[in-house]
């Protein structure tokens, strides 16, 4: 916002709780094991929410692509260095153009990218 490439309502939750919603559904375990096994299916996942549920009034795209690195950053995955800045909006721009019901595929891909 500082470099006016955003605007006011950037990043702003249209519903409270949507991101800590989408949070939680990645974090979940079922059982006592995690739903989403390994750190590259939760960061897909959370990159698929993200874009897909549009959580936010503007900025979902960013915001996504954002939380997927710093997510893989935090959980010092070693295979954020997979991915540069052009490999990041490629996999975020596929994964918001993709079909819904492809959900699946496109979670797989960015998981094998990461490994």
């Amino acid at each position: 916002m500082r470099k006016d490439e955003a605007t006011d309502i950037f990043a702003q939750e249209r519903k409270m709780g949507s991101v800590g919603g989408i949070v939680g559904n990645v974090m979940q375990s079922f059982g006592g094991n995690d739903v989403y096994k390994t750190i590259e299916e939760k960061a897909a996942n959370l990159l698929y929410f993200i874009v897909k549920n549009h959580p936010f009034v503007d900025g979902n795209k960013r915001s996504g692509a954002f939380a997927f690195i710093w997510f893989l950053r935090k959980a010092k995955a070693k295979t954020v260095r997979n991915i540069n800045p052009g490999a990041l909006t490629v996999l975020t721009l596929l994964m918001a153009e993709s079909d819904p019901r492809k959900k699946e595929q496109m979670i797989a891909l960015v998981t094998q990218i990461l490994k």
